[in-house]
Formats: C-alpha cells, sequence, structure tokens
C-alpha cells in the first residue's frame, strides 16, 4: 500500500458520494490517529544497517530493507496540512523519509521513499518571522507536498537539506539509485515473468503471415525497440532497414497483437518522415501495403493518436502524417490526444484541486477546469475505436508522433479490451512488460527518477493516466479483471520508488546496457510473492468477451482513492463492504468443503460403512453434498 500519513478523522461528506470538506472539523483535534503503517515498502525484514550518527536512536517502528542504511536523525516539526503543527523525529535513510510524532500518544507517521521526491526547496530565511516559518519544503510525485519547520538558529537546516536533496536525487550527485543497493531476496524471479517469444506463440505468430525477426538483436535498426520485432511474412530484412529511414526515431510498423480467429493485427510505430515538402517512401508504403494485405484487410485503418493540428504542425519538424495520395489503401483517423505538455499541466491542476483541501462548494466546476478526465475519456475513446476495427476484422497501425507515449496507452488499453488474458494478474504483468517496457516508453524521462532536474519538460504522467484508464475498465466491468484496484495502486507508488528495477531507465537497450535484470529485483517478484492480496474476489473468466467501457464523461470517475487519498477527510476504504462480505463468504465455504472431506474419509471407514447402509434409502449421498456446496456464491 501506498506512503501515507495517518490522521483517521471524522469525516464530512463531499459533494455526491465522496466524503471531502474544506471546513474545518471540530472533531480532528480529538478523534484517535490509526496506529497504521501502510507505506509501499512491505514487511521485508533486514540486518542491522550502518549507522552514521552514534547517537541515532533505534528505529523499531518499521523494518529496514535489506540494503538501507541509516543517514541522519533530526528533531522537527511536522506542519500537517489537515491539524495543528506536530513535534516529532524524523529519519533518512538511502531509501526513505520517515518520521513520527513526539508530542502526543496518537501516532502520526510519514513514511516516504525518497524516489517519490520531486523537489527541496528552504522555506522562510534566518530573519523569517512567525511560528514555524524556517523548515523545508517538499514537493512529491504522488498529489502531495510536506513541509518541515526547524529552529532558525545555528543553519539547523542545512545538514537535512543537503542529505534529502543528495539521496532523493542520487544520479544528479553521481550515485546509483536505491534499486541496485538493495539486496532483497524473493522466491520467484519477475524478471522471467516476460519472455517475448511465449508471448508471440500464445498470440498465434509466427505463422504464414507473420515472421519473428532478429534483425534488431544488437539495437543496430533501432535502439529503442526490443530485440525480438514481429513483421508481415513477405516483408525481407532489406526492406525493414529502408522502412526505418523514413520512420521517426527508426520505429517502424511491428505487430503488438494477433487476432486469433478473424488474423486481423494491431501494429505500432512512429510518425513518417514526410516534412514540409511532403516526401513521399515507396518501401514504406509498401510495406503497410504489406500488412494490410497479411488477412486481406480491404482497407487498412492507421490510427494517429495526435489532433489534426498538432499532426500537421509536425511535419515543420521534419516529421508528420500517412496522406491519401500517397498511402491508398489506409484510412487515416485522427483520435486528438494532447501531447506530453498538456497531460503534465492538467494533473498540475488536479493536484491543486485536491491536496490539501478539497473546496466542496465548487468540486465539479473546478474538476471540469483540469480536464483531467476530458482526457481520460479521449483514450479510452481511442482504444475502443481501435479495439472495435481489430474485431470486426480490419487489421491497424497506431502511432503518434515518436510512437513511445500515446501509442502505447492506445496500443496497450485496446488489448485489454480484446484479451482476456492481459486481464488476469499475471496476464497484466506481461502487458505492461510488452507494450510499455520493451517497447520503450521514456520512464526514466517522463518520471525523473534520481534526476533533480524537476522543470524537465518531458516529464508527463502518461504512464499514469493509462492505469486511471484500466481503474475506469475495472469500475465499469467489476468482474471481468482477476486483479484489483490494490494492484495499481501498488504499480504506481513503485514507479516513483526506485525500490525496483522495472520502471528503471528509457529502453530495453538501456536496461540491458545497466544490467538490470542482474543487479536490480522485479517489481514482479514483490507481488508474487503474495498475489492473494491483489485478487478481486469477484472476478468471472470470460475467454472470448470483448470489453466495450463506454468513454463519456457521465460515466467517468475521479479515482478518489488514488488521487485523494492523503486527505484524512476521505473515508478511505480499501475494501467494499461487499468485497469483504463476499470474501468471507468464500473462505466459509472453503471451511465447509474441508469439513465435508473429513466427514467423507471418515465414511469410508467399515463403522461409518455399516452407519451409511443403515440409513434410509432417501439420504443424500456424499457426492451430491459437494455438488451443492461448490455451488458459486
Amino acid at each position: 500500500m501506498p506512503v501515507v500519513l495517518f490522521c483517521n478523522f471524522k469525516l464530512k461528506t463531499l459533494y455526491k458520494e465522496f466524503n471531502i470538506t474544506g471546513e474545518a472539523n471540530p472533531v480532528m483535534a480529538s478523534a484517535p490517529i490509526a496506529p497504521y503503517n501502510s507505506s509501499p515498502l512491505g514487511n521485508s525484514s533486514s540486518p542491522n544497517a550502518s549507522r552514521e550518527s552514534l547517537k541515532m536512536e533505534p528505529l523499531a517502528d518499521v523494518a529496514m530493507l535489506p540494503g538501507e542504511e541509516r543517514v541522519i536523525d533530526k528533531d522537527i516539526i511536522y506542519i500537517c496540512p489537515f491539524n495543528a503543527a506536530v513535534k516529532g523525529k524524523v529519519f533518512i535513510t538511502n531509501y526513505r523519509l520517515y518520521f513520527k510524532n513526539t508530542d502526543s500518544e496518537t501516532p502520526v507517521i510519514l513514511d516516504v521513499p525518497l524516489g517519490v521526491v520531486s523537489r527541496v526547496e528552504k522555506m522562510g530565511g534566518a530573519s523569517s518571522r512567525g511560528e514555524n516559518s524556517y523548515g523545508l519544503e517538499i514537493t512529491c510525485k504522488d498529489m502531495r507536498n510536506l513541509r518541515f519547520a526547524l529552529k532558525q538558529e545555528g543553519h539547523s537546516r542545512r545538514d537535512i537539506f543537503e542529505i534529502i536533496f543528495k539521496y532523493a536525487f542520487p544520479l544528479s550527485h553521481g550515485m546509483q539509485l536505491f534499486a541496485f543497493l538493495s539486496q532483497e531476496k524473493y522466491e520467484e524471479n519477475g524478471w522471467n515473468v516476460y519472455e517475448a517469444m511465449e508471448e508471440y506463440r500464445r498470440q498465434g505468430v509466427p505463422n504464414s503471415e507473420w515472421r519473428v525477426t532478429f534483425i534488431n538483436k544488437n539495437y543496430e535498426l533501432c535502439d529503442t525497440y526490443p530485440t525480438i520485432l514481429v513483421v508481415p511474412y513477405k516483408a525481407t530484412e532489406e526492406d525493414l532497414k529502408r522502412v526505418a529511414t523514413f520512420r521517426s526515431r527508426c520505429r517502424i510498423p511491428v505487430l503488438s497483437w494477433f487476432h486469433k480467429e478473424n488474423h486481423a493485427v494491431i501494429t505500432r510505430c512512429s510518425q513518417p518522415l514526410v516534412g514540409m515538402s511532403g516526401k513521399r517512401n515507396k518501401d514504406d508504403e509498401r510495406y503497410l501495403d504489406l500488412i494490410r494485405e497479411a488477412n486481406g484487410t480491404t482497407k487498412l485503418t492507421i490510427y494517429d493518436a495526435r489532433p489534426n493540428v498538432n499532426a500537421v504542425a509536425n511535419k515543420a519538424t521534419g516529421g508528420g502524417y500517412e496522406g491519401d495520395d500517397a498511402y491508398q489503401n489506409a484510412e487515416l483517423v485522427f483520435l486528438d490526444i494532447h501531447n506530453i505538455h498538456v497531460m503534465r499541466e492538467s494533473l498540475k491542476k488536479l493536484k491543486d484541486i485536491v491536496y490539501p483541501s478539497v473546496e466542496e462548494s465548487h468540486w465539479l466546476s473546478s474538476l471540469e477546469s483540469t480536464h483531467w478526465l476530458e482526457h481520460i475519456k479521449l483514450v479510452l475513446s481511442g482504444a475502443i475505436q481501435v479495439a472495435d476495427k481489430v474485431s470486426s476484422g480490419s487489421s491497424v497501425v497506431v502511432h503518434c508522433s515518436d510512437g513511445w507515449d500515446r501509442t502505447a496507452q492506445l496500443t496497450s488499453l485496446a488489448m485489454l479490451m480484446l484479451d482476456s488474458y492481459y486481464r488476469t494478474l499475471r496476464g497484466f504483468q506481461v502487458l505492461l512488460e510488452k507494450e510499455w517496457i520493451s517497447f520503450g516508453h521514456k520512464f526514466a524521462s517522463r518520471i525523473g527518477h534520481g534526476d533533480k532536474n524537476h522543470a524537465d519538460q518531458d516529464r508527463s504522467p502518461i504512464f499514469v493516466q493509462f492505469i486511471d484508464c484500466v481503474w475506469q475498465m475495472t469500475k465499469q466491468f467489476p468482474t471481468a479483471f482477476e486483479f484489483n484496484e490494490r494492484l495499481l495502486v501498488v504499480i504506481l507508488d513503485h514507479l516513483y520508488s526506485c525500490r525496483f528495477g522495472t520502471f528503471l531507465y528509457n529502453c530495453e537497450s538501456a536496461r540491458e546496457s545497466n544490467n538490470v535484470r542482474v543487479k536490480t529485483v522485479s517489481l514482479w517478484s514483490f507481488v508474487n510473492r503474495d498475489t492473494s492480496l491483489y485478487i478481486n474476489p469477484f472476478y468471472t473468466p470470460e475467454s472470448s468477451r470483448v470489453l466495450y467501457p463506454v468513454a463519456s464523461m457521465r460515466h467517468l470517475e475521479l479515482w478518489v482513492t488514488y488521487y485523494i487519498r492523503w486527505n484524512p477527510r476521505i473515508q478511505h476504504q480499501q475494501q467494499s463492504p461487499v468485497e469483504q462480505r463476499y470474501k468471507e463468504l468464500l473462505a466459509l465455504r472453503d471451511q465447509y468443503l474441508k469439513k465435508l472431506e473429513e466427514l467423507q474419509l471418515s465414511d469410508s471407514t467399515p463403522s461409518s460403512t455399516h452407519l451409511t447402509n443403515s440409513s434410509t434409502p432417501n439420504a443424500a449421498m456424499p457426492n451430491q453434498h459437494i455438488t451443492h456446496l461448490q455451488t458459486p456464491f
């Protein structure tokens, strides 16, 4: 579970269904604070970490991770935005910031991986007046800010500022990310979750229409693509090289998903390098025709994720789109999804209205002004169009500018709608590894792992937006997904934490050169150690069902339990009462089945056989009871 401040106060009601208020709560001061720690750290134990300070207090409240080391302790005041200032002690390790109050019996705890930190600033100066005006302000990537106050005399904040700055941004200081220092061990090696050839075989390729190529085995064709690619059977290696010269970043159209029944495919790539002069490339045009001919599609549909005006503007920088005159057997559709900069500003606006307080009186208009749900709607709508076209038997090509942001959103969501395997716990891991990690979504650039440059224009919540879309689908189809909301939150927490190597670096070649699979632990090792935590009890397998979510503003919701989880005035229930009751009933069923098995074993003895034979003819046989008890709740 995510890092969290626990202030378990009495709650007021948010507009409609959420419990939110911007007013002061008179019960807050006296309400109990739950002594519960729900950080994303898990319960890993570790040997005693080395201590830099001789006077460090024992950190008994939280289990240190193997490889985690204490750096500094300091008395400090946490300026809680939901309550009064709280006196306590902060502990900084090479992985986290941990704060616990010392001024009351009700615990206030912060447990924040330093990878979550986006920015550290000094607050006030030596001559600042006012209570708690001198200290530090920490901006986090997970929708919250932290403020700490210190004594003004003797430059008391200098050491802690420098230490947080150093360990939150290790790459900016010539240090390693914590994932390379961690010594965690798990029974399962999560790096083996995804094997490209195994996944392609599951889909039904290679076959007479599509073949596997190893032309990129040394990343010579495209340094941001994986080594194993699937291309049209009739395309030669020379064809691929010539097409690469006409696609941005050499990201040629390659297969993402194959429909076993109608043989339609989803292919992904980057924009063609048309430029202002309207360049053409016969090899690229022929190559797209090979994709179309593979299953006899009459017209190949090209989904350009960008708004039309943006695609035209990209011609000025050498990019562009597939024109009707050059690609006569193709239909071009623009999906109007905005770029990384628009998404970054949208999430920033969302953070402004949800943290630290939510104003109930203008909630709907404030939410609308962020345009966040509008962007979610456009991404989902585009994926629905892709899935529907493929389901009807027509092959598609999907791209944006470089093919690693909006393209990944669209292909992976469409595959989630079309293929029930990706809706399982293991299949979803495969989907992320395949469409996002191996195909080069720029995680390092979009998240800024270990980098102090918080204003970098490459930062953008593209992956967060995708996970939000998945959550929207789980809300509309509560029985279609084997995994639950908790998995999605854990994935996003460790997107930032730098505890695992899964989301580090921009592409497969960079991970290989940094030996990530050998030197770090996979997130899936952590997740798969106890899968029961992430199982949806309502899951009902339906192998052939295609999901078409309703991409309408009336049916989309703000993901409150993620975006507003730090606000104690939100009634945060990790599990609905219905889900809890359902799990209890399943456990009860298992108990009865176990008792029944024991009774059957006892019935097999001679004495019980005699009793059974002497019973009335109408008595129910044991196997009849089994059938009855195994009826699903």
